[in-house]
């Protein structure tokens, strides 16, 4: 055999291997753990939004517990633990709840640590989360700073959160039991729904605290009257200002309760004001009870 044919030889074997491996390697089976699809207005926000803002975008997830029909915002930081509050999650346990990534996944749990006295829980995620926020400082934010929240208010459920932006207008010292709890008043469109929420000093991406509450300014009157029309037959009572020889409150018609309802939304319904844990209480809670998560 002549050199040259060897040399033919040897090539064409080669050639046959090269196209066998691409071959091969074309015919790999998909990833099922490929990432799905990003949904249409997650892309959108995330198109419109600046790096750091989409960085806080992908770490703020939808936290639902259909057992007491309450939903609220949930954020994870880089740590992996996620972050809620207690009334978010309070009556339930973790197989009750989940949480919906922007991206569209579900997310299960494992464990819940909660904290009722700063109304803060803690969350262990079923399988490992990828990004999450670094805490900020525990200085307080000065007066007049701009700050912002991620979150799903109201009746929004994503999948992608949607953004409130406000002031730090004070601070007000929440009495629960005999701890006092150090919140961060913030002239803003809070609603339920946000709470749970990280509360950012923008443009930064670290946690300064987690939202709270609306701040209602209603009386406390109001709920009970809200209370007595949920059980029809009930004697709508316990309102009114005037007290019967006997001790007992004048009770009041429904239509005289829907007026007083009525009236106090009209005085109040333009004010806008929210409270977000300060950063200070998160960071002791993850001191005392991080560790159990993993327990």
């Amino acid at each position: 055999m002549s050199r040259n044919r060897l040399l033919r030889g040897l090539f064409g074997i080669m050639f046959l291997i090269t196209m066998c491996c691409a071959f091969a390697f074309g015919q790999k089976k998909p990833d099922e753990n490929a990432s799905k699809p990003t949904p249409v207005s997650t892309q959108w926000l995330l198109d419109s939004a600046g790096p750091i803002q989409r960085d806080a975008i992908k770490s703020v997830y939808l936290l639902v517990c259909p057992k007491t029909d309450k939903k609220g915002t949930a954020f994870l930081l880089k740590s992996g633990t996620m972050v809620t509050d207690n009334h978010v999650i309070e009556g339930c346990t973790s197989a009750d709840l989940w949480a919906l990534s922007p991206m569209g996944e579900k997310i299960t749990f494992s464990k819940i640590v909660p904290d009722a006295n700063r109304d803060l829980a803690l969350l262990r995620p079923t399988n490992r989360l990828d990004g999450g926020f670094e805490l900020g400082s525990d200085i307080s934010p000065k007066l007049e700073t701009r700050v912002t929240t991620w979150g799903f208010p109201l009746i929004y459920s994503g999948p992608a959160p949607i953004l409130s932006v406000g002031y730090v207008a004070g601070y007000n010292d929440a009495q629960v039991g005999a701890a006092v709890v150090k919140h961060i008043v913030v002239n803003g469109a809070f609603n339920p729904g946000n709470s749970g929420g990280p509360l950012l000093v923008a443009p930064d991406n670290k946690v300064v605290g987690v939202v709270v509450w609306k701040m209602r300014l209603l009386p406390d009157w109001v709920q009970t009257l809200i209370t007595g029309f949920g059980h029809p037959g009930a004697s709508v009572c316990c309102v009114a200002e005037e007290t019967l020889p006997d001790g007992t409150k004048k009770g009041v018609s429904s239509e005289e309760a829907s007026g007083m309802i009525l009236q106090q939304f009209y005085n109040t319904v333009q004010v806008m004001i929210g409270e977000a844990t300060s950063v200070s209480e998160l960071k002791a809670f993850l001191r005392d009870k991080e560790s159990e998560l993993q327990q």
